[in-house]
């Protein structure tokens, strides 16, 4: 693979995350370096968590995952026990429909899809 992209989240505990983000969000878990595990959020985007570097930081960061179906992918992690800090509604001011949760360390998790179907398509 040459092209990826991987965004990185300090952590204060790796088995609290990798609870929340490989059992209870359903990602998989591609490599564990020790003090840094690295899940696969898309064929080319991963998100890693490490505990290497200070303590977790969360103010400021949202971490998006894009889902066709958020309502299906919703009902299916809150069956795993993952509670939202707001339910599935549709944003008209963006065009959006997403859900919000936390992860243990207090980061801000969406889930979202894009209801433009060509929103990801080049600009002209």
């Amino acid at each position: 693979m040459h092209d990826a992209l991987v965004t990185f989240l300090h952590v204060s505990d790796l088995d609290r995350a990798d609870e929340f983000y490989r059992v209870q969000l359903g990602l998989e878990l591609v490599t564990d370096q020790g003090a840094c595990r690295i899940y696969r959020v898309a064929p080319s985007g991963f998100l890693g968590v490490c505990s290497h570097a200070g303590p977790a930081v969360p103010e400021g960061v949202i971490v998006t995952l894009v889902r066709d179906d958020v309502e299906g992918y919703c009902d299916e992690i809150a069956e795993r026990g993952v509670e939202f800090e707001k339910p599935v509604q549709h944003n008209e001011r963006f065009g959006i429909t997403h859900a919000f949760i936390r992860d243990p360390d207090g980061h801000l998790v969406e889930v979202q899809r894009f209801d433009d179907p060509t929103w990801n398509e080049p600009m002209r």
